[in-house]
This record gives structure tokens, sequence and C-alpha cells, in this order.
């Protein structure tokens, strides 16, 4: 469920019913600002709607005033421990501070923190990690993990709330997935604030991505989440946000960019595509609207598959084939397939996003295309015509393809045994 409450980190909404707002955390010491400021620009290149920096000691804290001054996107102090730098944080203009009231002294001076902030109008974010929880909740962590950390997250909760600051988001992350989404949505139950969600220490950029991918996306897809943050083991955090990107875009929650739609590749396949898919997703980087663009192995299965990509190539050994919306636009040679593809874009958007269709190449790809299917596979076009034909001339309601006279052969089927008909 959408949360119910929403604050704004600097000028980004966050929570009720505001876009899922993606964010990261910068890998440099705070205050070595060239670098600081090198890799924020780098994120908020690549998509970051606020940034996080750590701030562990105060030269830290005073390098805010400079990186928020300068900063393209919000930026939000992380404290641990000290009091003292949230303090610092708020004065020095941090859009958003971090705070784990579990580890920061105790109520009187989380009541410290909270006072500054209603005062300046600043919001914070709260929560608890799976390795961090109150001493009191030691025990049930072992035998409830998911109980323990929605308890602290609900105690923080109170604690904002018997201190009249209801300007908060609550975090709650665990290393394992399964106790991220369980517990996750069982606060999502209990609390009307906005949520951060992470999986904590997910691990390197391959398995900390599916690691996200699963318990992020299985939350996002349950409408649970506001603003999320992949955790990897990378030194570049603009990696982090391209992550992000690639979960709201395959949830259709947000769009940013192009969308890359490729072909498994099987034993079809006659040309080098994983260099080819490769050198079209680098290039698709310097295009900011999200078009779609497939890639598919060979022929045999037509553009059916692709038939909504706004471009897309099929290629063979010798030759290939450029599409538009299911339909052909031209042959080239198989070592061009990628420049011509991007010619054919660009001139889609020199022409005001209006697909320009020579007839003659078009014509030439298509009988290009119909040279080179497998006249026996059933392509999604050929299934169906199939289908149509049969029901037209049976009145419907039989099997369509024993209509058409097609026979599957069982005896080289995968499924053999396993197949069934309509009937």
């Amino acid at each position: 469920m959408a949360s119910q409450r929403q604050i704004h980190v600097g000028d980004v909404p966050i929570g009720g019913g505001a876009p899922v707002a993606v964010q990261t955390m910068t890998k440099t010491e705070t205050a070595n600002l060239t670098a600081t400021m090198s890799q924020i620009h780098r994120c908020a290149e690549a998509g970051a709607d606020v940034i996080r920096v750590a701030v562990p000691r105060d030269e830290d804290a005073e390098a805010l005033k400079t990186i928020v001054a300068q900063s393209p996107v919000p930026i939000i102090a992380d404290i641990h421990f000290n009091h003292t730098l949230a303090l610092k944080a708020l004065e020095n203009g941090a859009a958003c501070v971090r705070l784990n009231p579990g580890n920061i002294g105790g109520p009187d001076k989380v009541a410290e923190v909270v006072a500054l902030a209603n005062r300046l109008g600043t919001p914070m974010r709260i929560g608890v990690n799976s390795g961090s929880l109150p001493r009191h909740l030691r025990e049930l962590e072992y035998t409830n993990p998911v109980e323990a950390l929605v308890t602290a997250a609900t105690e923080f909760v109170e604690l904002m709330e018997r201190l009249d600051f209801t300007n908060f988001k609550v975090s709650m992350k665990s290393t394992s997935v399964p106790n991220t989404i369980a517990s996750n949505r069982l606060l999502a139950e209990r609390i009307p604030y906005p949520l951060h969600l992470g999986v904590t220490e997910a691990g390197t950029k391959w398995a900390g991505s599916l690691k996200s991918a699963v318990g992020l996306g299985t939350l996002l897809a349950d409408g649970v989440g506001d603003t999320i943050r992949i955790s990897l083991s990378t030194f570049h955090a603009e990696e982090e946000v391209k992550v992000a990107w690639e979960i709201l875009k395959a949830l259709k929650l947000r769009e940013r960019g192009p969308v890359l739609i490729a072909c498994p590749t099987c034993g079809r396949l006659q040309f080098d595509m994983d260099s080819v898919v490769a050198e079209i997703e680098q290039r698709l980087e310097a295009y900011a609207d999200p078009i779609e663009v497939s890639v598919l192995g060979c022929a045999v299965n037509g553009i059916g598959e692709a038939r909504h990509a706004d471009f897309g190539i099929t290629g063979a050994k010798d030759a290939g084939m450029i599409f538009s919306k299911g339909e052909p636009l031209k042959k080239v040679p198989t070592e061009r397939l990628v420049d011509e593809l991007f010619a054919e874009i660009d001139r889609y958007y020199a022409a005001g996003k209006t697909v320009v269709r020579d007839a003659r190449q078009a014509a030439e790809a298509a009988q290009w295309l119909a040279e080179n299917e497998d006249a026996e596979a059933m392509t999604p076009e050929r299934l169906a015509a199939l289908e149509d034909a049969a029901s037209e001339a049976s009145g419907g309601g039989e099997d369509v393809l024993a209509a058409a006279g097609v026979r599957l052969s069982e005896d080289v089927s995968p499924v053999q045994g396993r197949r069934f008909t309509r009937s």
C-alpha cells in the first residue's frame, strides 16, 4: 500500500503517491570536496533524485556547506553515534538527516536533533538495519527477525510522535531478502509514513543487483515503498542509480531513457549478437527519451515478439533487417546493423518523432524477411493467421491447428508426451 504521508527532501516529494525517488550514497570521504562533488554530479547525471553523504567527522559536517550549495540535487547527511554531527549537518543546510535512534545516545539526544529539525523544517530518515537492533530486541532477532525489525521501527516511530515530529520517513533493512520483504510489508500496514527501501549490504554489482531487484521489485510491485537505494560493493555510486532505474522501468513505475529488449539467443544465432547488444546498450545511453529498441538474434520468429518496439533489428549471417513498430524499414549488411539502426533513430527524432519510411527499401526488407523465415516455424503472425482462417472455415470451436492441416511431430518435440491439445 502507498504511504499516506508525504515529506519533501529539498524539492523532491517522497511518499503520498509521489513517484518512487531514486537515491544513492557517495563512496568518497565527504570532506574531499573534489572527489565528492565529482561523484555527486555523476550520480545526478545517472538519475539520482537525492544523494546521501557520510558525516562521521567534524570536517565532513563542515564540508556540507559547500556540498549543499554546489550539488544539483538535495543532500542527505548520514549520521551515526554522534548527535552533535546531526546538529551541525542541519545547521549547515542538509536537506535531510539520516538517524538511527538506537545508536545516537538515547532519547534525550534524539530529542535535541528533532527539536532543531522541527525548527528548520528539515525532514529526517529514521530506521534500523538487521545488524544494529536495540539490545532489548536481540533475543527476538534470533527467534523472529521480522518481528524484531518491525518492533524496532515502530518503537522509533512512537518516539518521534511523542516528540511531536512527523516530518520523517522510515527505513528497515536486512541482509536477508525474504526478511526485507516480509518486514516492510508488515510495517506498511502499521504506519502511514513514507518507506525507504533497500537490501542492506547486498553484495557485488552482479549478486547485489539481483538481490535488490528481487527484494525491492517484489515490494514495489505490491505498492510498498516510496524511495529506494541499491547497496552495492562498488566505488562507483552511479552504478547503484542505474540499477535502481532499471527496477523502476521494469515495473513501469517511472520512465527514464531507452528500454532495450534482446532475445536470449539460441542455436539459430548467426551473428555476433552479444557484442551488438553491448554496443547498442552503450550507445543508447546518449538518448534521454524512453524509446524501446529490440534486438532479435534471427529471423525465425519474424518480428512478432518485438512488434511493439519503436525500433529493432533482426539479423542473419550476412544481412539483417531494421524495423519499426513491427514493419520492415530496410535490409542492411550485418556489419552495418548498429550504425544503420542509430541512423534511423536519429532520422526519427529529426523528423519530429515520425518514422521515415522508404517504400523501396521497406519492400526489399520484407522480401528478405520472407526468404529467411523458417517456413515451418509457428511465428506469432503465422499462428494468428492460421487460427483466423480455421475459425472462419469451421465456425469456431475446434482445434485450429488441426483444422488448418498443421501437424506437429511428437517425436521431435521437446515436450514429447506432455503436449496437450485444445478442444
